[in-house]
């Protein structure tokens, strides 16, 4: 603004309009200046996201098809909880890393997000809530690898932070990431940034190199090393995703293995049953066989939580973003 000739305020009523009202126009700006609000259009505009598609779910989720200006697609969920929404954010169309049970996977890496991408898909979400909704809680877990967009997600997180921006507090944003270790100890280097969750779902390098190519270039023994350097606030806690998958990662010994692995770490275990799609022959785990690794995690004196999924019947939960037109959820199995 100062760059500009203008007062040093002009910024937080600029800041408040773009982040706290929405605005889409310069024009909605009524407290500035016409001469100024004139200005503002001739040198920037303002970028936003209107969902192409809103898909609900018999729990309440919401998914939306954003389309950006090349013609690519992302997807972003809402999460209803008890007094509140979550959103799940992408930062990347498609994802490079092919873990095998990931859908996103299946369609490759074809473009990293930009910031103002990143942030519109809040802000074009909070825009269909009503007016008693409150969208507090933020989780990159959509579409894409967050560290292999480094830079785009750092500046997006540090306006959605901001108390010129987005206002969201560290506490209630998590990063979810497989493991790239540079980036992690590049991002954890600021303090109370963001909270981490790491994509663990496997107990030894054998195992997880077979669901996720990416630990034969960070296997387990270095990643959790990196997670132990990690300074922590008091009481917080690292938490480690784990999709269960039958038949492949959901014995007991895979969860003595991975009690082994995580002993010394301050954890909190989300234990995921895998979300079926149609382009995967992996399947869910039975009902017993989630209780089980729950229960010899808990006797390790873990705290192991089994996190329901929501959206699976449009292809919204974790896993099965980056769908295709007219591809379809797998019709449930009777033991699921």
């Amino acid at each position: 603004m100062i760059s500009l000739g203008e007062k040093p305020f002009r910024a937080t009523q600029l800041a408040q309009w773009l982040y706290g009202r929405g605005a889409r126009s310069f024009g909605e700006m009524s407290d500035l200046a016409k001469a100024f609000r004139k200005k503002l259009e001739e040198m920037a505009w303002i970028s936003f996201l209107e969902p192409a598609e809103v898909q609900t779910s018999r729990d309440g989720t919401r998914k939306y098809r954003f389309l950006l200006e090349d013609g690519e697609g992302i997807e972003s969920v809402l999460l209803p909880e008890r007094d509140h929404y979550t959103l799940c954010l992408s930062t990347q169309v498609g994802c490079a890393l092919g873990c095998k049970f990931c859908l996103t996977g299946k369609r490759g890496f074809l473009r990293n997000l930009d910031q103002s991408e990143i942030i519109d898909q809040i802000i074009g979400a909070r825009a269909t809530l009503p007016p008693e909704g409150k969208l507090t809680n933020l989780v990159l877990m959509g579409m894409g690898e967050p560290l292999e967009n480094f830079q785009n997600v750092v500046r997006a997180l540090e306006v959605i932070r901001s108390p010129l921006g987005l206002q969201f507090s560290h506490r209630r944003v998590t990063l979810s990431t497989a493991g790239i270790i540079p980036r992690m100890e590049e991002l954890f280097s600021r303090p109370h940034f963001v909270k981490l969750a790491i994509s663990l779902n496997a107990a030894t390098d054998e195992q997880r190199n077979k669901l996720m190519p990416i630990n034969r270039k960070y296997p387990l023994e270095d990643l959790l090393a990196a997670c132990r350097k990690i300074p922590l606030a008091k009481r917080e806690n690292i938490t480690f995703e784990y999709v269960l998958i039958r038949g492949v990662n959901d014995s007991k010994e895979d969860a003595l293995g991975v009690a082994r692995l995580l002993r010394g770490i301050r954890a909190k275990i989300n234990l995921i049953a895998l979300n079926e799609h149609p382009e995967s022959s992996l399947c869910r785990p039975t009902d017993e066989a989630i209780q089980r690794f729950q229960e010899v995690l808990r006797a390790e004196r873990f705290t192991a939580m089994v996190r329901q999924s929501k959206g699976s019947d449009i292809l919204a939960a974790c896993g099965q973003l980056g769908r295709k037109p007219g591809l379809a959820a797998k019709a449930p199995r009777s033991e699921l």
